[in-house]
C-alpha cells in the first residue's frame, strides 16, 4: 500500500490480541498474517490463506533470514551436545571441587555469578545455576525462593544482552529482515538502553552481595532460617530428570566439554566478522558469523567427545538432530515473526504508527509506551521471543518514519519483552527457574515480583528521559 491508513494495524493488533486472548503464540502471528495477506487480496479469505504459505515460503529467499533459521537449530545441535557430555556436571563438579564458598554472601554471589557467565541459553542459564547453587543455599539456609530470583534474574536479561547466543541470533534476524542497515550495530547499541535487563541484572548482584529481602521475600528468610525449607502448603516444582539429565556408561562429566566449545564460539564470532566484513568488524555479516561460530563450537564438541572415545559418530548424529529437534518451536516463532514482518511492511504499519503518533505522541511518550505493551504482551503470552517478533516489526519501521535513531526502539521492545516475560508465571524460564530452585512455582512468582517492579519503574523512567533526548 503506497498510502497507509489504519487498516495497516489490523494484523499486527490481531496478533497482539490473539496471544493475550489464548496465550498461543503460533496461532496469533499466523492469524496477523492470514488478515493482512486477505486485506491485500481484496478480503479474500481463501487467497490469503494461499498467500500466506507464499509469504512464509519467500522468507527461505532471503540469505541472511535463512541463515538465523539455521542458527536456531544449529544452537539446539550444540546445547544437546554439551548436556550429552556431561560438560554442565563436569562445570558443576569442578566449581564444587573448589570448595570457596563458606558464607551465606558466597553462597548468593556465586549463584549469580554462575548465572552471568552461563549465557548460552536461557534454561542451560538457570539449570546449571540452580544445580550448583542449591546445595549451598541449603546449608547457609538462604531461601529456595531468593536462589529462584537470582537465576532468573541472571537468565534471560544476560542472555538479551549478548548478541553471540540463540537470542542474539534471532532478534538480528528481526532486524535484517527488516531491512535495517548493520543490524549488528543497532543491536549492539541497543544493548547499553535495555534498561530493565540491566536493571535486573544489577538489583540481582545487589541482592546477593547484601542478602536485601523487601517483602515477601523477607518471610521466605525467616521462614528458611528458622529450618523450614518450603512452606507448610507448598509443593517444590522439581524434576530430577531434568535438573540432573542421565549420561551414558561411556560418557565422563567433565567441564572442559562445554567449556572449550563454548570459548571456540566466542573467539570464532570476531573472526567471522573478520572475514565477511573484509577485514572490517564493523562492516561483518552478523547472521553469517553467528552461524559460523556455532558450527565452529558444535564441530569442537564432537571432536572432544569423538577424541575421549565416548560416544560414536551416529551417536554424535542422533544426538544433534535431538538438540536441534528441541529448538524447533523457536525455529517456528522466528519463521511467523518474519511472516508478519512482511505483512507490515507491505501494508506500510511502521509508517503509519509513525504518522499518527507524530505531534501527537513525543518521544518521551512513545518510547515508555512501546516498553509497557512489550511488556504486557509477554507478561500474557510467557514468551519474550514471540514478543520481540510482534514489536519490533511495529517500533522499528515507526522509528524510520519518524527520522528517529532506531536503537531505543528496539531496546524498549527487548526491556519489555524481558520485564513481562520475568514477571509471568507462565513463562518457560520463570517455572525452569522454580524447578531448578526446587521451590513452589507461586511463590517463586509472589517473591521475584517486588524486584520485578522495581526493575520495571526504573527502566520507564529511563525510556522518559531517552525519550526526552531525542
Amino acid at each position: 500500500m503506497t498510502d497507509p491508513t489504519w487498516i495497516s494495524l489490523l494484523p499486527p493488533l490481531l496478533a497482539i490480541v490473539l496471544a493475550i486472548a489464548t496465550r498461543q503464540v503460533y496461532l496469533s502471528l499466523a492469524g496477523g498474517i492470514w488478515l493482512g495477506w486477505t486485506i491485500m487480496n481484496g478480503w479474500n479469505p481463501l487467497a490469503g490463506l494461499a498467500a500466506s504459505v507464499d509469504g512464509l515460503v519467500d522468507v527461505f529467499v532471503d540469505p541472511g533470514e535463512t541463515k538465523v533459521l539455521l542458527f536456531t537449530l544449529v544452537i539446539g545441535a550444540l546445547i544437546g551436545t554439551i548436556e550429552a557430555s556431561g560438560g554442565v556436571q563436569g562445570f558443576i563438579r569442578w566449581l564444587e571441587a573448589k570448595d570457596r564458598v563458606q558464607t551465606p554472601r558466597g553462597a548468593r554471589l556465586l549463584a549469580w555469578v554462575t548465572g552471568v557467565i552461563i549465557f548460552i541459553e536461557s534454561n542451560i542459564t538457570v539449570l546449571v545455576a540452580g544445580s550448583v547453587a542449591r546445595p549451598l543455599f541449603d546449608r547457609y539456609r538462604i531461601s529456595r525462593e531468593k536462589l529462584a530470583y537470582l537465576i532468573d534474574s541472571t537468565s534471560a536479561p544476560i542472555c538479551i544482552l549478548i548478541p553471540l547466543n540463540a537470542w542474539g541470533a534471532y532478534n538480528l534476524g528481526i532486524l535484517e529482515g527488516l531491512g535495517v542497515e548493520d543490524a549488528l550495530t543497532v543491536f549492539v547499541e541497543s544493548i547499553f538502553l535495555n534498561f530493565y535487563s540491566l536493571a535486573a541484572v544489577s538489583l540481582a548482584f545487589v541482592v546477593a552481595w547484601t542478602g536485601w529481602s523487601p517483602g515477601p521475600m523477607k518471610k521466605a528468610e525467616e521462614r528458611t532460617k528458622g529450618g523450614e525449607a518450603l512452606w507448610p502448603a507448598a509443593t517444590p516444582m522439581i524434576d530430577e530428570s531434568v535438573l540432573s539429565p542421565r549420561l551414558a556408561d561411556s560418557v565422563t562429566p567433565r567441564a572442559v566439554n562445554m567449556v572449550l566449545p563454548i570459548t571456540a564460539m566466542v573467539l570464532f564470532m570476531p573472526v567471522g566478522l573478520w572475514i565477511t566484513g573484509d577485514g572490517v568488524l564493523s562492516q561483518g555479516n552478523g547472521s553469517t558469523s553467528v552461524l559460523w561460530a556455532v558450527l565452529m563450537g558444535l564441530a569442537v564438541a564432537w571432536v572432544l567427545l569423538r577424541a575421549q572415545g565416548a560416544v560414536t559418530v551416529d551417536e554424535l548424529v542422533r544426538i544433534g538432530l535431538r538438540g536441534a529437534g528441541g529448538l524447533v518451536p523457536l525455529a517456528l516463532i522466528l519463521l511467523l515473526s518474519l511472516g508478519i514482518k512482511d505483512v507490515a511492511q507491505l501494508m506500510g504499519t511502521g509508517p503509519y504508527v509513525a504518522q499518527v503518533t507524530a505531534g501527537v505522541l513525543p518521544p518521551v511518550v512513545f518510547l515508555p509506551l512501546v516498553f509497557l505493551v512489550a511488556g504486557g504482551i509477554a507478561f500474557s503470552t510467557g514468551t519474550s521471543w514471540g514478543t520481540f517478533g510482534i514489536m519490533l516489526p511495529i517500533a522499528v519501521p515507526a522509528a524510520e518514519a519518524l527520522g528517529l535513531p532506531l536503537a531505543p526502539f528496539v531496546a524498549a521492545s527487548l526491556s519489555g519483552g524481558i520485564f513481562g516475560d520475568h514477571c509471568s508465571p507462565i513463562s518457560d524460564t520463570t517455572i525452569i527457574s522454580s524447578m531448578a530452585a526446587a521451590t513452589d512455582h507461586i511463590d517463586h512468582v509472589r517473591t521475584q515480583l517486588p524486584f520485578a517492579l522495581t526493575g520495571g519503574a526504573i527502566a520507564i523512567v529511563a525510556f522518559a528521559v531517552v525519550g526526552a533526548t531525542l
